[in-house]
């Protein structure tokens, strides 16, 4: 039996080892296919990132795909059941790794692409898609230096479909309206080292800084809206002391995140954490990492296309969520663009035995072709 488009495109990509920040010549495949179809081909390389930008028509609206090419690495090989980088289908499941993130999603927005290119050769608007080899490791030098070079040309994305995998049960039962924003503090609370059968010559940070953490993780930030739960504090990491029992630390170190609601702004939340340390005396230093903006798309053109074309595909509205971690999605709404992720199943994301339902590759083309029908058909 022939594979299907979408099938067999999603094993040549799926069979290229692309693990960040590497491409492995998945892009060239692409912009092959892409290049047929009249789009304008525009590779940006930044250090040892490989993206593509490719665009079919200059007018607006802008309708733009969004995915990247690599992959995290395989893990253990004698954990697999087939080899990560050979594509196999087992009782209806495409195997390897990137069949849900997000290969998968690849080959069927290209192939929705052709499909209404086809059909539509004059379609208004445009069409582009941003793929970069950089999503999985620090994203640098990924979507988000493609963002900067298009805003500084004043080319802006209107609305754009990440293909990240936000279903959880069968594909297209969740789409993701909106991100959570992520920001870190890295504390470093300053003491004095010392005998610890002399606490009165030494100054130890951990008992200084406890009381200060206390407060920081029972705080309220804020309630949460309609589509965010409230903001999130928590210490992933702590370190101090020689390793000796008798010798008082002389410095604490605490990591803590914050995954943070539209009801409040990095700096709001800077500034309520310095005044919690202030407020206890404590002599320190904070760096501070921004990951992320939260943004939300609650409502547009391409919000209602995307709940009307899972609807008709699974003769079921989808739930909106702004559940999970952060996508790239967060550097594109920087835009102001309407920004929505739907994709495959995420049961096995980033596991052993990653896998997609090979039917619900074929419904997520028909998803993202009527998504385009419905928002550039003529």
């Amino acid at each position: 039996m022939t594979d299907s488009a979408v099938l067999s495109l999603a094993k040549d990509l799926i069979s290229r080892p692309s693990v960040t920040p590497e491409d492995e010549g998945c892009q060239e495949m692409m912009i092959a296919r892409l290049e047929a179809l009249g789009f304008t081909i525009e590779t940006m390389v930044f250090e040892d990132t490989t993206n593509l930008w490719a665009r079919r028509g200059n007018t607006g609206p802008l309708l733009t795909f969004a995915g990247h090419t690599d992959v995290v690495p395989a893990g253990p090989l004698e954990d697999w059941n087939t080899p990560p980088f050979e594509p196999t289908v087992i009782d209806g499941y495409l195997y390897g790794r990137g069949a849900a993130d997000m290969k998968g999603s690849l080959a069927a927005m290209l192939v929705a692409a052709e499909r209404f290119v086809t059909e539509n050769p004059d379609h208004k608007g445009s069409i582009s898609f941003l793929i970069t080899s950089d999503e999985e490791g620090p994203f640098i030098n990924g979507t988000t230096r493609v963002v900067d070079t298009l805003m500084a040309r004043n080319e802006i994305i209107d609305m754009c479909i990440v293909g990240e995998p936000s279903s959880t049960k069968e594909v297209g039962d969740v789409v993701k309206n909106g991100r959570r924003g992520s920001i870190t503090g890295d504390l470093t609370v300053k003491g004095i080292q010392g005998h610890v059968a002399y606490p009165q010559l030494a100054k130890n940070p951990v008992h200084e800084a406890l009381p200060a953490l206390a407060e920081l993780a029972s705080t309220e930030w804020d309630k949460g809206n309609d589509y965010f739960p409230p903001t999130s504090f928590q210490i992933p990491n702590l370190a101090s002391g020689t390793g000796a029992s008798n010798v008082i630390p002389g410095e604490f170190s605490v990591q803590f995140n914050f995954r943070f609601s539209t009801e409040l702004t990095d700096e709001l939340i800077k500034q309520r954490v310095h005044d919690v340390l202030q407020k206890h005396d404590l002599e320190y230093d904070l760096k501070w990492t921004l990951s992320g903006q939260p943004f939300l798309t609650d409502t547009g053109d391409l919000l209602d296309a995307v709940v009307d074309a899972v609807a008709e595909v699974n003769d079921q509205k989808p739930e909106l969520l702004t559940t999970g971690g952060t996508s790239d999605g967060r550097f594109i709404a920087q835009m102001g663009s309407q920004v929505i992720e739907l994709g495959p199943v995420n049961a096995t994301i980033h596991k052993v035995n990653e896998c997609v339902k090979v039917a619900d590759l074929e419904k997520l083309t028909d998803m993202y072709q009527k998504v385009l029908e419905k928002a550039l058909a003529k």
